[in-house]
C-alpha cells in the first residue's frame, strides 16, 4: 500500500484529496496549515487561543467517505445581523472549538470528527501551537498575519514565524514514512510554505525517501504571486528549504475570454519560461465550469493512478 502525504491548506488541497480519496491500495495523510487568522477562524483563534481549524474543516469534508448530511453541515455558515456573535461562523468550526474545549485537546477533537465522518485517511495539523505567519517583502516591509499578507502589493521575499515552532510529531512521522509527498494545490506562501518552514517538517522533507511532488497552480494569485512563472514558484520553495523532485502541471489551453476575466483581477496563467530543471508531468487537469479555472478531482485521480502504475 503506497503512502501519500498531501501538504497544504485551503480549497486546493481539498481538491487533490477529493481526487485521490477513492483510489485503491493507498494510505492518505493530509498535513494542514493552522496559520490562518482571518474570518471565522481568526475570531475563534483570538477568543479561545487555539490553532486555526478552517482549513482542517475543509479537508475533513473532502476526505469524508461520502457526502452526507453531517459533512454538509460542517460547511454550513450562519448568516444574519453583524452584531450577532454567531454570524460568519461555520458550524464545523464551532463543533471543533466545542470539542477542543471539552476534551482539552485540538488533536482529539480532530480524531472525533474524523471518526464521525469516516474519513478516508488521516489529518494532522502541521503544529498544535497557535501561530502567526509573517512575511518580509522585497522592500523590507514586515507584514504580520496570514490574512494580511496577500493584501500588500509587494513581492514577497520570505515568510517566517517570530519564534521556534514545534511540529506535530505524527505529521513529521507521516512524511518520513511516505512514498509520495505532494505540495499544493494552493497559495504558495500562506498554504504550502506556512507548513514547510516549521523546522522539524523541513528536516523531515529533506530526510524522507519519498518522491516530493509540487502540484503547480494554474493561475497566479493577485499580490501574493502575481507574474510568477513556474520557475519562480520552484525558486521560492527552494529558498524556504522545501525540496522538489517532480512537478505536476496542467496542459490545457485556457480560453481567451477566461484569461481576460482573470487578468482584470491581476491573475495570469502560471507558465514555464523554459529553464525549469526538474522533471515536469503535464496532463489535462482543469475544468472551466462557470468560466472559472479550477482543477478537476476526476482528472487528478487519473493522473495519480497513472503515476502509481508507472512506479
Amino acid at each position: 500500500m503506497k503512502k501519500i502525504v498531501v501538504i497544504g491548506g485551503g480549497h486546493g488541497q481539498s481538491v487533490i484529496l477529493r481526487g485521490i480519496r477513492d483510489i485503491a491500495d493507498i494510505a492518505i495523510s493530509a498535513i494542514v496549515t493552522v496559520a490562518d487568522d482571518g474570518g471565522s477562524t481568526g475570531r475563534i483563534r483570538q477568543k479561545y487561543s487555539i490553532p486555526a481549524m478552517g482549513d482542517i474543516r475543509n479537508v475533513m469534508v473532502a476526505m469524508a467517505e461520502s457526502e452526507t448530511l453531517i459533512s454538509d453541515l460542517m460547511d454550513y455558515r450562519f448568516e444574519g445581523d453583524e452584531d450577532d456573535d454567531i454570524v460568519g461562523h461555520s458550524l464545523g468550526n464551532l463543533i471543533l472549538t466545542a470539542l477542543t474545549n471539552m476534551t482539552g485537546s485540538f488533536q482529539e477533537s480532530i480524531s472525533i470528527i474524523s471518526d464521525a465522518l469516516k474519513l478516508r485517511g488521516d489529518i494532522y495539523p502541521s503544529t498544535l501551537e497557535t501561530i502567526t505567519l509573517y512575511a518580509c517583502m522585497d522592500d523590507d516591509t514586515i507584514v504580520r498575519g496570514e490574512a494580511n499578507i496577500p493584501s500588500f502589493n509587494h513581492r514577497i521575499s520570505r515568510v517566517f514565524y517570530d519564534h521556534y515552532v514545534s511540529a506535530d510529531k505524527e505529521a513529521v512521522q507521516a512524511i518520513l514514512d511516505a512514498d509520495y509527498v505532494v505540495y499544493g494545490i494552493g497559495s504558495l506562501y500562506t498554504s504550502i510554505l506556512s507548513n514547510t518552514i516549521i523546522p522539524a517538517i523541513s528536516e523531515a522533507l529533506r530526510r524522507t525517501k519519498a518522491k516530493r511532488i509540487y502540484f503547480a497552480n494554474c493561475m497566479t494569485q493577485s499580490n501574493e504571486t502575481y507574474n510568477y512563472t513556474l520557475e519562480d514558484h520552484i525558486a521560492a520553495l527552494r529558498k524556504h528549504n522545501t525540496p522538489v523532485d517532480l512537478i505536476f502541471q496542467h496542459s490545457e489551453t485556457i480560453p481567451e475570454d477566461i484569461r481576460e476575466r482573470y487578468l482584470r483581477e491581476n491573475s495570469i496563467e502560471v507558465i514555464s519560461d523554459g529553464t525549469v530543471d526538474i522533471p515536469v508531468i503535464r496532463r489535462e487537469l482543469l475544468s472551466f465550469d462557470n468560466n472559472l479555472v479550477r482543477h478537476s478531482p476526476d482528472k487528478i485521480r487519473k493522473l495519480f493512478v497513472e503515476l502509481l502504475k508507472e512506479d
